[in-house]
């Protein structure tokens, strides 16, 4: 049997947050699904989104070590990014972005594809991204 050479796509990110109710309540208006799991193991509880073939957790641990903002400065995650297929999509993301009263960076290209920038409730940064095209 074959060993893999590189690595298998990505298959779940889950992000720590420090309001759970919050966050849920957040996530689900923005990005327009209702989650598929909502479980409490013990040390945190999570709470699941189905993002295409990707699943998408927010954790909550009643023993939070910080409640400080997010900063993409600190060693660990810097972003989240989701793929839409067009840079049409993107401006029709703007647009809903806009009309949840959520600010965002405006759409960015690049000669790698184009991409638009917000935050979620604990300042953590989020993207949408658009092959170039």
């Amino acid at each position: 049997m074959a060993i893999a050479t590189t690595m298998p796509s990505i298959t779940h990110v889950a992000i720590t947050v420090t309001d759970l109710e919050t966050s849920e309540a957040w996530y689900t208006k923005v990005l327009g699904a209702a989650p598929v799991l909502d479980e409490d193991t013990g040390p945190f509880r999570h709470i699941v989104y189905q993002l295409g073939n990707t699943l998408f957790g927010l954790h909550g641990f009643p023993d939070l070590h910080s409640k400080d903002a997010f900063d993409e400065r600190t060693p660990g995650l810097d972003h989240i990014s989701f793929g839409v297929a067009t840079r049409g999509e993107l401006e029709e993301w703007a647009a809903r972005l806009d009309a949840m009263g959520i600010r965002h960076g405006g759409i960015v290209d690049a000669g790698y594809g184009s991409g638009l920038s917000f935050r979620d409730p604990d300042n953590i940064a989020l993207e949408l991204f658009a092959p170039p095209g």
